[in-house]
């Protein structure tokens, strides 16, 4: 099956070629970016050993910003970053400390691989969590450079896939010369389909930092809001709008002075959302690049801005996590940034992609798992009503994700065989 597909691929460079000139003219690409995707550097390569850390999406990318502060407090290196969305990039340039850089991802054409690999020739390579690109990970192993799967999860739809081609999916997986897990079970699938190296370190999630906030931009709307009741909606996706908009209709009957306050998961839909609050009577206000406040009279504040879902954090006691309600299936986003900034945690049922954490945090009270959306009128209701009640919910939330804080240590002891192996020299001792 790999075989098959490095023939076809070696020989479809039209085809990538095309691929990405649709991209570009919906606006998918970078123009001024976009031959980063063909493997042409925009910069020079720095001196000395390079880790090159790859993470597909906004999701990994968070998590590979952790793991990327790490490797520069202990290591004497320069981190290279490279993830597929124009999203991502974006907030990976406003995040990538002083030592990484970021770049785009080649599409998965052999001509393209090399010459990303010939000008950047990494020491070292952190592939994140689960987006495998068969061409790219075989020309890292044939230029023996060593490689680590960080932060792998398998989920069962893609299990059940790979274990129908064994012999491609061994191949695949022989490319890392350690696989780190995030639970158990990934564990025990990835060791099922023939992988060697595999150890369970735990989900790099965890040991996040709290979001960062605009100091001054937390007391200006804490201000504006004192006294109004207020929930959010965090990373909603298409369908789960108007859910709010329903919700905030039967909220208000008990709450006259209620403010809803909705952060899409994609901004650009934020003009569509607030259009759709007119069918529901309801007066929206939009933050904008102008930071717009809302006023009294304002059912619901819709957050049109970038790398603010840390402030709604702290301004909101109660949080939904979206795409978990969302039309297309969801899938869930992750919670304990809610939960480190003394948020309590609600979600709908459709979370399989951040299933164990949510698990893990049900069992503990931590979250609560609303399975229709009338649950979850009824979960908000009560925590609204009830001070005490909402106050500890937010504290068995935080103490959760305070207690999970752990990862990077067995995380960081299971790598260092690999990174010995590597150029990369530790930082001398302050």
């Amino acid at each position: 099956m790999l075989n098959f597909y490095t023939f076809l691929t070696r020989h479809s460079g039209w085809l990538f070629d095309a691929i990405l000139k649709r991209r570009l003219s919906r606006g998918k690409e970078d123009p001024a970016r976009v031959n980063e995707k063909r493997g042409r550097a925009s910069m020079a390569r720095p001196d000395g050993a390079l880790l090159w850390v790859h993470a597909a999406s906004v999701g990994e990318a968070q998590s590979a910003l952790i793991l990327v502060k790490e490797m520069l407090r202990l290591y004497d290196v320069s981190v290279l970053v490279t993830t597929g969305t124009r999203t991502s990039a974006a907030m990976m340039e406003q995040s990538l400390p002083d030592g990484a850089f970021h770049q785009f991802y080649p599409l998965d054409y052999p001509a393209w691989n090399d010459a990303f690999l010939d000008h950047w020739n990494p020491d070292v390579v952190f592939w994140m969590e689960s987006e495998l690109w068969p061409n790219m990970l075989a020309a890292v192993k044939a230029r023996g450079i060593p490689a680590a799967l960080i932060n792998a999860r398998l989920s069962e739809k893609s299990y059940s896939l790979w274990r129908k081609i064994p012999r491609s999916i061994q191949g695949l997986l022989g490319c890392f010369e350690l696989i780190l897990t995030q639970t158990q079970t990934d564990c025990t699938r990835y060791e099922s389909l023939g992988a060697s190296m595999v150890r369970v370190s735990g989900n790099l999630k965890y040991s996040a930092a709290p979001l960062p906030v605009n100091a001054r931009d937390l007391k200006t709307l804490t201000g504006r809001l004192m006294g109004r009741p207020v929930w959010l909606y965090a990373s909603s996706h298409a369908g789960e709008e108007e859910m709010v908009y329903r919700i905030h209709t039967i909220l208000k009957t008990h709450f006259p002075t209620l403010l809803s306050i909705i952060v899409p998961r994609h901004i650009d839909r934020s003009a569509d959302i607030a259009e759709m609050a007119k069918r529901y009577g309801l007066s929206v206000c939009m933050r904008g690049k102008n930071q717009y406040l809302p006023d009294a009279n304002d059912d619901v504040y819709i957050s049109n801005t970038m790398g603010e879902l840390g402030l709604f954090y702290r301004l909101a006691p109660l949080a939904v996590i979206g795409r978990s309600f969302s039309d297309d299936g969801g899938g869930g986003h992750n919670p304990i940034e809610a939960a480190q900034l003394h948020c309590a945690v609600l979600s709908g049922p459709n979370v399989q992609y951040q299933q164990e954490i949510f698990d893990d945090m049900a069992a503990a009270n931590a979250a609560r798992i609303a399975q229709t959306e009338q649950d979850l009128t009824q979960y908000i209701l009560a925590l609204l009503d009830d001070s005490v009640f909402l106050e500890a919910q937010q504290n068995t939330a935080y103490d959760f994700a305070k207690s999970q804080s752990h990862v990077m240590t067995p995380l960081m002891n299971y790598l260092q065989p690999l990174l010995k192996s590597s150029p990369l020299m530790l930082r001398d001792a302050p």
